[in-house]
């Protein structure tokens, strides 16, 4: 390697270190949050208790394919996207 080519690639490795570090901080961790979210959305079933994206506490009356049939409330019922739910709620926190 001639001295020109040692440079280059010397004043090359603050970025490369500098995107490692961006990677092990940001992107991997939002990679791992991701699938285990993806995980959770696969793993819904009959009568768990979700949090939606809107707010909204609900307890899962049906599954099919990618629809939910929820109960916010007695007799109120609405149908959603699997996505619409945020996360699986602690038990009482629905009020019951």
């Amino acid at each position: 390697m001639t001295p020109q080519q040692v440079q280059q690639v010397t004043s090359l490795l603050p970025l490369l270190v500098l995107f490692a570090v961006f990677y092990v901080m940001l992107i991997r961790p939002q990679q791992v949050q991701q699938k285990k979210y993806r995980e959770m959305l696969a793993r819904l079933k009959k009568g768990d208790r979700v949090l939606t994206r809107g707010g909204l506490y609900g307890v899962i009356l049906d599954v099919k394919d990618n629809d939910l049939t929820l109960e916010l409330a007695q007799n109120v019922r609405v149908r959603a996207d699997r996505t619409a739910v945020q996360s699986l709620a602690k038990r009482g926190a629905a009020g019951g």
